[in-house]
């Protein structure tokens, strides 16, 4: 068993009886591979259907791939700025080998992100290494030189800026989770990074430099998630309520608020605190609560279940 399986709240092991496995429902990981898979077939599709009708590759990338292709140049994003976005879903353009590597890559990072941080960081990671991983890109053909002949014509895709960041979040915020901890104490987390890094810097080596800064700036958006959060300030926040609420436009009993029992009677009575109860220490409550750990993280815990975890954490050092 792996650092991945234990949690440690206030100086206390708990190991997961139940991890956060990728058939739950709405898991990130699977969500994440839904959509690159999609819109990989989808161009695939397109792309076979065009070469059956003896088209070139040429009339593919100028009439299909540059709608989900990030422009370097600005004049060129702005006809089309959806492409900040869907980009880095899009991998058609580097093959079936390089999109199958960045889904097995989210994979072995976003597994232990999700289980250190919690479920609803690995997406915001992701789209903030994509976001910014653009930016690089765009102003690396402006300010380097030798790239403004290219400007017009070069363009950016793929998933590698989004698992990037997610990968260097989930460094950054366990150096030293170990894999394979049978043999000799286990292979340090940052020695796996440190390979991805190759492989990934090699597989754009003959780019251009705005590629292999397109990755800084992904990797760089990563880090800066885990610093911002290790402040109390978690950037995936506002971006999971801002889905919730365009969620809830579609769902009207979402919208309806429910008004317990207990909020009637004591809250608008003044200064009056309702009555607290203690709750008996059992397994289902524990497993309850980390489950909740392993969706949002320790720091979206009520008081009353921190105190649930001190007390359960107390009583079995007894």
């Amino acid at each position: 068993m792996g650092e991945s399986d234990r949690f440690n709240p206030e100086e206390k092991r708990w190991r997961y009886k139940n991890k956060f496995t990728l058939g739950a429902d709405g898991n990130a990981i699977v969500s994440l591979f839904a959509i690159n898979v999609i819109f990989f077939l989808v161009l695939m599709v397109v792309q076979v259907g065009m070469f059956a009708s003896e088209k070139t590759p040429e009339f593919f990338y100028t009439h299909v791939v540059k709608w989900f292709e990030l422009p370097a140049s600005l004049t060129r994003l702005s006809e089309r700025p959806w492409t900040f976005f869907i980009y880095m879903f899009t991998d058609t353009g580097a093959g079936i080998m390089r999109a199958i590597s960045n889904m097995i890559w989210l994979w072995a990072f976003g597994y232990i992100l999700q289980q250190m941080a919690g479920n609803d960081k690995i997406i915001p990671v992701y789209i903030y290494g994509g976001l910014l991983g653009g930016i690089f890109f765009i102003v690396a053909n402006y300010v380097l030189a030798p790239l403004a002949p290219m400007r017009d014509t070069a363009g950016i895709m793929g998933a590698n800026a989004g698992v990037l960041a997610v990968a260097m979040a989930t460094t950054t915020l366990e150096p030293n989770f170990r894999f394979f901890t049978q043999i000799r104490g286990g292979i340090p987390i940052w020695v796996l990074m440190a390979v991805y890094v190759l492989i990934d810097f090699a597989g754009v080596a003959g780019y251009s430099a705005a590629y292999s800064l397109s990755h800084l700036g992904a990797a760089l958006a990563g880090f800066l998630f885990v610093v911002f959060l290790r402040k109390g300030k978690d950037g995936s926040v506002w971006m999971n309520k801002s889905w919730t609420w365009m969620m809830d436009l579609f769902n009207p009993a979402a919208r309806t608020k429910k008004t317990t029992a207990k909020e009637k009677i004591f809250y608008n009575t003044g200064d009056t605190k309702p009555y607290v109860k203690t709750t008996n220490v059992t397994q289902k409550r524990v497993d309850e609560i980390l489950d909740k750990i392993n969706q949002k993280g320790y720091n979206f815990l009520t008081d009353e279940e921190k105190n649930f975890l001190k007390k359960a954490a107390e009583e079995d050092d007894l």
